[in-house]
């Protein structure tokens, strides 16, 4: 991704795109499960939890909502996907191309952990959003029996707008950030280490087989969510809270999650995410390295 040509920040835009397309179709139902164990109400004493764990959690949707149940809301990010990983992928080539000096010196590690984290900042503004719908729609659809307050992500947008504003849209942005900054960076480098190590001596990574570009691109995504899942939770925490709940925002979500239920709440639902994070990043890079080959292909560097 770096070091052998000249970054080309349209082809990234292009190729993420695609390539945030495979993450979510693989990735989803997992989704679906982290957000119904991250936000379930702590249970009354005496009295179980909603869900035992992840594999409950999946069985009882599926036996209340249908198999289809878990791709609740998967509309709202598969709408937004397309855009948020052209913006993820455009914003890495892009903080890469502001640190490469020519084409025959790679960038180191800490350079690509940088262009990482301009990534993050890039994708937040239309992914925040986007997550805020998401996890409404999740959540909501906890509870069948219960009136339906959103019909659609199209419908909660619009009832977001309508209701608390582009502030209510938007509700959770400093959350992600915190969530997306690092995690980006780590994403990118983790990726671009196991790159870099798989390559065999004296050839090229373009003949990567694609078993290494998916372990690759697996093991990015379980280092990424090592790091995004506490702010990830927060995050859920908050977005789904009805308003008013926390009145300094993730500040006050950390303070009562600490206070009610324990450092241990930051890594709830941190089953599905890792189970989920190794398939769905290892088909999203796949597809990104794909896309290149045809990008390039199409429209060769001079």
């Amino acid at each position: 991704m770096s070091g052998e040509q000249k970054v080309n920040p349209f082809k990234n835009l292009i190729a993420g795109g695609f390539g945030g397309m495979c993450l979510v179709a693989s990735g989803h139902p997992l989704d679906t499960i982290k957000v119904r164990l991250q936000t379930m109400a702590k249970p009354e004493p005496g009295k179980p939890a909603m869900y035992k764990g992840t594999f409950d959690c999946a069985s009882k949707i599926i036996k209340k909502e249908g198999f289809f149940g878990l791709y609740r809301g998967m509309a709202a990010p598969l709408i937004g996907v397309t855009p948020m990983y052209m913006v993820c992928f455009g914003g890495f080539a892009l903080g890469q191309r502001l640190q490469q000096k020519d084409t025959k010196t790679p960038l180191t590690l800490v350079q690509i952990f940088n262009a990482g984290m301009i990534s993050g900042i890039f994708t937040t503004a239309i992914m925040a959003p986007g997550e805020r719908i998401k996890c409404l729609l999740q959540v909501q659809s906890a509870n069948p029996n219960a009136t339906q307050q959103f019909k659609g992500p199209l419908d909660c947008g619009r009832s977001l707008l309508r209701t608390g504003g582009i502030g209510s849209l938007y509700k959770g942005t400093c959350a992600t950030l915190l969530r997306d900054i690092p995690a980006s960076g780590v994403y990118f480098m983790t990726y671009e280490f196991f790159q870099r190590t798989l390559t065999p001596e004296g050839k090229s990574r373009s003949d990567l087989s694609p078993m290494r570009i998916l372990f690759a691109g697996g093991m990015a995504g379980i280092c990424n969510w090592i790091i995004a899942m506490p702010p990830d939770v927060l995050k859920s925490r908050l977005q789904t809270a009805p308003e008013g709940t926390y009145p300094k925002g993730v500040r006050d979500v950390f303070k009562h999650l600490m206070k009610n239920e324990g450092p241990l709440a930051l890594y709830r639902g941190a089953v599905p995410v890792f189970l989920r994070a190794f398939p769905a990043n290892a088909c999203c890079f796949m597809g990104y390295e794909l896309a290149m080959k045809v990008l390039n292909w199409l429209m060769p560097d001079s």
